[in-house]
């Protein structure tokens, strides 16, 4: 059995949902968009790990406990098959593939959801420390967001261990950009699951659709070397039917008018 370290982002990867809209829209918190966006902005904190700073800092987010946490994760709309996904991932021709969570969500949430899913020691997210007496959020332990998830992706990685080439990261964000080139550098697979302009220019991959078991197409492909036909296959076998599987290669262009002053500029005679 040829063993391999696949790693998912959680967020618009393995659900449909963000867990700070989810949190915001069941207590009644409005302008968390607003609030996400600022703090981009101003780049206060890594891109993905806003959401962990406003419930330690924000006076909204302050009343957030545990079982809120909990709660949003019974509320996540997941991808569909992420529990076939799981399983088929334990044995793939005689390749298995270790499945953990590394993300910025709160790690309570992302237990939650995958529930009998995922294991709970499988999952990395946001970590808080709570007050004992009111369970009021009093400190971040840490946040799985940017270069944090290289270093967790670098902890399992020796732990296991599995060697660079023999790790996948499935990701669909800004905040999974410093892993992917990581992961890309050491000659491991990248794989974006969304059309995020900043991943799809870095993942070796890129698959569209709201199905979890569509990440399965570029391992299939890139690693156990199938072909069309034998992936077809695979997936009948298991029951599931590729209705529509479109190859496409997309080139975004903005082409600008030149003006005759900026031909003038390079030198250039206009006739």
């Amino acid at each position: 059995m040829k063993q391999y370290l696949l790693i998912s982002d959680f967020d618009k990867t393995l659900s449909f949902n963000d867990s700070g809209i989810v949190l915001a829209e069941m207590l009644g918190i409005p302008g968390f968009q607003e609030k996400i966006a600022g703090l981009s902005n101003i780049h206060l904190v890594q891109q993905g790990g806003e959401l962990a700073y406003l419930l330690l800092h924000d006076p909204e987010f302050r009343r957030v406990r545990k079982h809120d946490l909990t709660e949003v994760g019974k509320r996540i709309r997941l991808k569909q098959n992420i529990r076939q996904l799981s399983r088929l991932l334990d044995d793939l021709d005689g390749h298995h593939f270790s499945f953990y969570v590394v993300s910025a969500a709160p790690e309570e949430v992302i237990q939650s959801a995958l529930e009998g899913i995922v294991p709970a020691d499988h999952i990395y997210g946001a970590r808080f420390r709570y007050h004992p007496s009111t369970g009021e959020i009093q400190s971040i332990d840490s946040v799985s967001a940017g270069y944090g998830k290289v270093a967790v992706l670098e902890e399992l990685r020796s732990k296991l261990p599995i060697s660079h080439d023999r790790i996948v990261y499935v990701g669909d964000g800004s905040s999974d950009v410093h892993v992917m080139l990581h992961v890309n550098r050491l000659d491991g697979l990248t794989i974006a699951v969304s059309e995020n302009k900043y991943i799809t220019q870095i993942a070796r991959r890129t698959i569209l659709s709201e199905d979890g078991l569509s990440v399965l197409i570029p391992i299939l492909e890139d690693i156990l070397g199938w072909n069309s036909i034998q992936i077809r296959a695979f997936f009948e076998s298991h029951g599931f039917l590729l209705q529509e599987w479109d190859k496409v290669r997309t080139d975004s262009l903005t082409i600008s008018k030149v003006t005759s002053h900026s031909h003038a500029a390079a030198g250039v005679e206009i006739q």
